[in-house]
């Protein structure tokens, strides 16, 4: 049943047991205990619900519910009438107001979120803008250089490849976490996968002198996963390590397998992130490296998650920081 149904189904409920108990109960205890003031919880939820259009239906419902409480022995007298009269009114006054003011929350919402989207698009345009900006000046540059025939050659067509190649990868980065993910899952040894990842980074690690170990399960670990997305996260998660740590400093990639996930941990031994920095970590364009897009971490994360995993980073001062990838894993399924 949708969530509309079962409004539906309780605005009704509500309203005709407040119609059976009123009725029920005999003419002098009812006017004690006034039942007729709980006809006030089914308009509410009509009004928080459905709007002005379902407020205005959930009271003409409940009005026709209190319709026989005129007739009969509910109403013998003038002051009888005009209470059942006033209730109408009241109901009909408390619709109204309710409804006005749940729907300028509403206005006040969406031009909230129309507001937070609009600076989000400037954030964006903002971040682009800035990262675009360095490589086509040296594009620039390096082309009037070569049109007037000065500097290398071979050094300025290197430095513009480079410069677009940048602007590339960012464009690439913005488009990777504006748009879903298609994942095409293949079962495999997700080993090949770590280590495909670390490999990519190790020419990085050696040139800063950060030595890169893995310690991996001596048996295969075969799970369903897009290993092309993998090992991008992977990748993204090892460079920031290997980028946080000083010349010496070791990075260990480990693997912990149990019966119902496979846990990755990256750990490094660098200066680790301040409670800011933690707190930002997974915020689009939210950056600490001059060359960084701020979309590495989220688009991370984006990954592991549509995985039906979790991405959770540690991080203390003076210590390091470790990035802990936990992917669901049913070991039955394991290849032997």
């Amino acid at each position: 049943m949708s969530r509309k149904n079962y409004h539906i189904l309780t605005i009704v409920t509500l309203t005709i047991l407040i119609t059976c108990l009123h009725f029920g109960t005999t003419w002098q205890f009812s006017q004690r205990v006034v039942f007729e003031e709980l006809y006030y919880l089914p308009l509410l939820l009509g009004v928080l619900r459905f709007g002005l259009k379902g407020a205005v239906v959930t009271w003409l419902f409940v009005s026709a519910a209190y319709l026989p409480f005129f007739f009969g022995t509910w109403t013998t007298t003038f002051p009888e009438l005009l209470d059942r009269v006033l209730h109408l009114v009241f109901t009909g006054a408390f619709t109204s107001v309710a409804c006005f003011l749940a729907e300028r929350e509403r206005k006040n919402r969406k031009q909230a979120e129309k507001e937070r989207y609009l600076a989000g698009i400037g954030q964006v345009a903002t971040v682009i803008v800035h990262d675009l900006k360095n490589p086509l000046i040296s594009i620039s540059g390096f082309a009037r250089r070569l049109r007037e025939g000065k500097g290398d050659v071979t050094l300025g067509a290197q430095t513009i490849e480079n410069s677009a190649q940048d602007m590339q990868r960012i464009v690439n980065s913005v488009l990777d976490f504006a748009r879903p993910l298609q994942l095409d899952l293949k079962v495999v040894d997700i080993r090949e996968s770590i280590r495909r990842a670390g490999e990519s980074c190790r020419t990085k690690a050696d040139a800063r002198n950060v030595p890169l170990t893995m310690q991996l399960p001596a048996t295969p670990a075969t799970i369903a996963i897009d290993s092309f997305h993998i090992e991008r996260a992977l990748v993204n998660l090892i460079d920031n390590a290997v980028d946080a740590s000083q010349p010496g400093a070791v990075v260990t990639i480990a693997v912990a397998i149990d019966r119902d996930y496979i846990a990755i941990i990256i750990k490094d031994h660098g200066a680790g992130m301040g409670r800011e920095t933690l707190a930002n970590l997974f915020m689009p364009f939210y950056t600490t490296k001059n060359d960084g897009t701020g979309l590495g971490m989220p688009i991370s994360k984006k990954v592991i998650e549509a995985h039906a995993g979790t991405l959770i980073i540690n991080s203390k001062q003076g210590v390091g920081t470790e990035a802990a990838i936990r992917l669901p894993y049913n070991k039955e399924n394991d290849w032997r």
